[in-house]
């Protein structure tokens, strides 16, 4: 992706977030030099590779397969290990009218996928065999607001603004906007983007960047060079 496309998507997605009534922490609006500056005192937000995070999953395509994300917290893998502590994270997505976050699952982290607003969020899913991998003819249980409902393999939910679903390991789902574009919430178990993003495809997660400007905003995939 161009950097220019890149600052491009950051200035709309934080306008949709202000239009339902969100606002970012103020590291999200520091630029490349004050992030530096601040590097020391703002070493939990780089460890817990928290802020913008813009993917086409190199691919190369991403109206059509993509997904903004900012992380607003993530807590640590080590308290999640000793069952105490801060072992949750919370992230805003959008989510474009029928652009695709491909099927994927998780080894840890369990959370919650909430419509924040705008169009219908559709969620597709499927379960796994016992070994966690994709299962074309399982199906399995979630809990939509709170309540438990079996999905067949495939199903397709669709999420008013309000709604939710909770999806734990093992739970592949792929989602898209339908109708137009969706604000989402994240809340989950502590995030590792690095290592606990299993595809069904062989697709990276993370975004290939051509440098044809500066960038407004440091992405989190851009600390350990940017702030090294």
């Amino acid at each position: 992706m161009k950097r220019s496309r890149i600052n491009e998507i950051m200035a709309a997605a934080d306008e949709m977030i202000r239009h339902y009534g969100f606002v970012l922490p103020p590291f999200a609006y520091w630029t490349p030099d004050e992030f530096r500056t601040r590097a020391d005192v703002a070493g939990r937000v780089i460890s817990g590779r928290c802020g913008w995070d813009i993917t086409d999953y190199g691919q190369g395509r991403f109206d059509l397969m993509g997904l903004f994300l900012f992380t607003l917290r993530n807590g640590l893998l080590s308290d999640l290990q000793r069952g105490g502590g801060m072992c949750y994270a919370e992230k805003l997505l959008i989510s474009r009218q029928d652009q695709l976050s491909p099927m994927h699952t998780h080894v840890i982290k369990a959370e919650d996928i909430i419509n924040r607003g705008g169009a219908t969020l559709v969620v597709e899913l499927y379960g796994s065999d016992p070994w966690g991998n994709f299962a074309a003819d399982q199906g399995g249980m979630v809990r939509c607001d709170g309540i438990e409902r079996a999905f067949a393999p495939g199903e397709k939910l669709k999420l008013a603004p309000g709604e939710s679903v909770t999806l734990m390991p093992g739970d592949w789902h792929a989602f898209w906007g339908e109708g137009g574009d969706v604000l989402i919430g994240e809340v989950s178990t502590v995030n590792d983007d690095m290592t606990d993003n299993i595809f069904r495809e062989p697709i990276g997660r993370f975004a290939e960047i051509e440098e044809d400007v500066a960038p407004t905003h440091l992405l989190v995939s851009d600390y350990d060079r940017w702030l090294a």
